[in-house]
């Protein structure tokens, strides 16, 4: 039997641009996991804070370069002069246009945390510094995929441990949950 689907004036546009903008985060979160292989101080970070090379894929961590534009080598229309920029890289919080509209990346030398929803989509990603700096933990700003208030990291991951265990344990850090699934609490 077919469900009459009745759809919201805009809804297919929102759906639309939904999908358009999570095809960003996507691609972001595959560059910052193979640039994790690429950074060996940021893996020492990770090793030192008793991680493993099994549970960072599990969680697709990753890190971003500690530089002004690595994404301009994932995304074509990042910057080039000759092509028109790509506004959506600024919609999801991955650009940041500074003065005269020179764009760089908003997380520069961070472990990656990417941060799904309910489906399994990137919508957002949370960046942990390595070593000092400030803040310390820098996430997505608030976008059309993203609202920090709505969101429990790893809660995607964690449905099927929710639903076998019938209880929930709530953390307060990205590491918090990752750590507690390397040890068997998922």
């Amino acid at each position: 039997l077919a469900v009459p689907r009745v759809e919201l004036p805009g809804e297919s546009e929102r759906r639309a641009e939904a999908g358009d903008l999570t095809a960003h985060t996507l691609e972001a979160a595959r560059f910052y996991r193979a640039q994790l292989k690429e950074a060996p101080r940021a893996i020492a970070y990770l090793k030192d804070r008793g991680l493993t090379g099994a549970i960072a894929p599990q969680f697709g961590i990753g890190y971003a370069p500690d530089a002004w534009q690595p994404l301009a080598a994932v995304f074509d229309r990042y910057d080039d002069p000759s092509l028109e920029t790509d506004p959506a890289l600024e919609t999801v919080g991955l650009v940041i246009s500074g003065e005269g509209g020179k764009r760089y990346d908003r997380f520069r030398d961070r472990i990656m945390f990417p941060i799904h929803d309910s489906r399994g989509q990137v919508i957002g990603f949370g960046g942990r510094v390595l070593g000092e700096g400030e803040p310390k933990y820098l996430n997505s700003p608030e976008t059309p995929l993203f609202s920090k208030g709505r969101e429990l990291y790893g809660l995607f991951l964690a449905r099927s441990a929710i639903r076998d265990a019938n209880q929930v344990l709530v953390v307060e850090g990205y590491m918090d949950v990752v750590a507690l699934a390397q040890h068997g609490v998922e």
